[in-house]
């Protein structure tokens, strides 16, 4: 999930524009997350099977 549609519990404003503290700090911790870590586990596990399987059907075709 991004900040930007975020609202502070503390100040109820958007996360995005840093009004207090707490608003900069969770900003700044969804600002160091690497690519995947906006991801769900659940969608980190569907691509984790599908790696699986695409491995597995390359590793079933390849000739003798």
């Amino acid at each position: 999930m991004t900040y930007d549609r975020l609202v502070c519990a503390n100040c109820a404003g958007p996360v995005s524009e840093g009004r207090c503290r707490v608003c900069r700090a969770n900003r700044e911790r969804l600002q160091q997350q690497g690519p995947l870590g906006g991801l769900s586990p659940v969608a980190l596990l569907t691509l984790l099977v599908v790696l699986v399987a695409a491995v597995a059907l390359m590793a079933a075709y390849q000739p003798a």
